[in-house]
């Protein structure tokens, strides 16, 4: 049970920072509207840098169902404990979400824009397109999940890999060249816990005007990041494990 507690305060810490800034950049009345995208690939930067550390030593800081599967996949994670990963990590990111909620409570009553509240807790195309949105989402995960197996000391052999404190730097560094260089199609999900709890939740709280939680492509942000860790692990088996 200490491994799914850590992995749900891990996913929490993630998204509570991640999509705290995506909420003071595009909410009515907050100090930070002029962020930008840069300030969002930083501050995902270190939202997963702030959850890996947390977690890293005792659930070993998957936060996220597609490196859980991708891991699993490659034999370096035990299938019968990542159910139990994937429910900690959908259940922190909707605990992280609702407190964005109440850390900007006044300005989601303030904002009447129902694509910037909705921003704030899951993403969303640039163009609305979803076989290419799910290819974005593919790669932008394969980037990640193969670099996690290598960051992680994935030498080919071992028995498991798993994040250490130490290297939530090189993970978080990733998460941020990910969103420079292939975030701006998607908003780069690249975690299917990551948008659909948020969404789950936007679906629940009471907040007046937000509008539909946009189901008809929640199927993306979940397909697209699973098949780039499935894509991920299939070239690390191929070069050698």
């Amino acid at each position: 049970m200490t491994t799914y507690i850590f992995e749900f305060i891990g996913t929490a810490m993630l998204i509570l920072i991640g999509n705290g800034v995506v909420a003071n950049l595009v909410l009515k009345d907050t100090k930070g509207s002029d962020l930008g995208w840069v300030g969002i690939s930083i501050a995902w930067g270190i939202a997963v840098f702030t959850g890996v550390f947390i977690s890293a030593d005792t659930s070993g800081a998957h936060l996220n169902p597609a490196v859980t599967i991708g891991l699993a996949t490659v034999g370096k994670f035990e299938w019968g404990l990542a159910p139990g990963y994937i429910i900690s990590q959908v259940l922190g990111a909707m605990m992280g979400n609702l407190l964005v909620w109440l850390s900007y409570k006044k300005q989601y009553d303030h904002t009447e824009d129902q694509s910037a509240i909705l921003a704030t807790f899951s993403t969303g195309p640039a163009v609305r397109s979803p076989f290419w949105n799910l290819v974005s989402e593919a790669i932008g995960t394969f980037v990640l999940v193969f670099g996690v197996f290598f960051i992680a000391g994935g030498s080919f052999g071992e028995e498991t890999i798993k994040l250490g404190s130490l290297d939530a730097l090189p993970v978080a560094l990733l998460v941020i060249g990910i969103g420079f260089g292939l975030g701006g199609a998607t908003g780069y999900a690249i975690n299917p816990a990551r948008d659909f709890g948020p969404r789950l939740m936007h679906a629940l709280l009471p907040i007046k005007g937000k509008g539909n939680s946009d189901w008809s492509y929640s199927w993306v942000p979940i397909a697209g990041p699973i098949l780039g860790a499935l894509m991920a692990a299939g070239v690390f088996i191929l070069l050698g494990n």
